[in-house]
């Protein structure tokens, strides 16, 4: 009989897959579509309602681009949109954190230590927050439309910053900042939903009925593209924390993840100078080294690891698998072969946190961890890493054996 834990593996590697290409489309898109708008040069002879032009080659071709600040006099017979790009990033990622952090809050949802949730709560909570996200940030939009765009983005940037101290008073560090890129991410893709996308529309319409375009609609659409294009760099590293304890397992993660935003700022700040060939503000390189170092050094803070309270109490996930024919003779291997390095204090030389947060020392603990050390060290040869604990052949059986044994398919761990 084929396992359901391996198809849920599969499953959840074609929706990240999906999540990657459809990020690097969308995030590819939006930065050529700024640098562009940079970039425009005024010339003598274009078109009545031209904005600028640019001319770019590429592929062995050039290419002559005009932009119009409303809309052409003539709507065009082919008009390319750029949207799918957004939407599929989002239902990916959406779908990711279902299969992840819904599926699995006991694992990687639900923290007992911050916050005793029942996982329907969680996931209510989670999504509440997303939102709340685009209620509140839309609204600042609104009421700031016509003001300073720097005051915008510092109203944003408190927000956001309020996120993040929030998320980690309710989830796991690990759900709190990947919870805290979802957030922003949502923000970004409701602003293509919900504004970009519709406000383009209303110009096509107006075109197709002879009447001008209000210019509005496009300056709404622009500030938003313009936020979208400095958040882009923070959903990155948060989607990527996820895989670095001394970013999300930290006792100041939530300062670590604000100070991301600030790194985003900075750095976007020198590629859209460049790009409007106004300065090239090395600067910037120098305040984001800063702020890198000093996230570094927050990261030093002592880690939050598993508690004696929260490993006497197992949840009822790991209870089925503590409980699973096999158990004992997989805590012996996984006390063997993996406790010296997924250990509180690991014993390997030049390691001084357990990889990814991961502590295999106690039964409890191996329990809690079932799915991924059979996915790691049973299904796959994964871990150890090149074997260098020479972890045998029939021991990886007995991990797989007594991992079909608890009859879960892994969808509570």
């Amino acid at each position: 009989m084929y396992d359901w834990a391996v198809l849920g593996e599969w499953i959840e590697l074609a929706a990240r897959w999906t999540h990657v290409i459809t990020a690097i489309a969308w995030i590819g898109s939006s930065f050529y579509f700024i640098a562009l708008d940079l970039g425009l040069r005024k010339s003598p002879d274009l078109p009545p309602g031209a904005h600028g032009e640019e001319w770019q080659v590429h592929g062995g071709g050039f290419y002559h681009i005009q932009k119009y600040l409303v809309a052409p006099e003539r709507l065009p017979e082919h008009l390319i949109w750029f949207k799918w790009e957004s939407y599929a990033t989002w239902l990916s990622g959406f779908a990711m954190l279902v299969l992840v952090y819904y599926l699995g809050s006991d694992l990687y949802l639900i923290d007992p230590q911050v916050m005793e949730l029942q996982t329907w709560q969680a996931i209510a909570i989670s999504l509440a927050s997303l939102a709340f996200g685009w209620l509140a940030y839309t609204t600042i939009c609104r009421v700031f439309v016509n003001a300073n765009q720097t005051l915008v983005m510092v109203a944003l940037f408190v927000v956001l910053v309020a996120m993040a101290w929030g998320y980690t008073q309710v989830f796991s560090g690990r759900a709190a900042l990947i919870h805290l890129g979802a957030f922003t991410a949502t923000i970004m893709s409701a602003n293509v939903f919900m504004v970009i996308i519709p406000n383009q529309k209303i110009v096509v319409a107006d075109l197709k009925a002879g009447r001008t375009p209000d210019p509005k609609y496009g300056k709404i659409a622009k500030q938003r593209s313009t936020h979208n294009n400095y958040l882009t760099l923070p959903v990155l590293f948060l989607m990527l924390s996820n895989h670095y304890p001394l970013v999300f397992a930290t006792q100041y993660n939530w300062i670590i993840a604000s100070l991301v935003f600030l790194m985003g700022v900075t750095i976007r700040h020198w590629f859209n100078t460049r790009h409007a060939k106004k300065g090239n503000p090395h600067w910037t390189w120098g305040v984001t080294a800063i702020l890198f170092l000093i996230i570094a050094w927050l990261s030093t803070a002592p880690m939050r690891h598993v508690s004696d309270a929260e490993d006497a109490a197992l949840s009822p996930a790991a209870l089925v698998y503590a409980s699973a024919p096999g158990f004992d003779d997989v805590v012996s291997i996984v006390q063997g072969r993996c406790s010296m390095c997924h250990a509180a204090e690991p014993s390997w030389e030049g390691m001084y946190w357990p990889p990814k947060n991961v502590v295999l020392e106690t039964p409890a603990q191996i329990a809690h961890e079932a799915r991924r050390i059979a996915m790691q060290a049973g299904y796959s040869h994964a871990m150890p890493p090149g074997n260098l604990t020479y972890i045998e052949p029939t021991e990886r059986a007995a991990i797989v054996e007594w991992f079909r044994a608890a009859g879960t398919g892994g969808v509570e761990g």
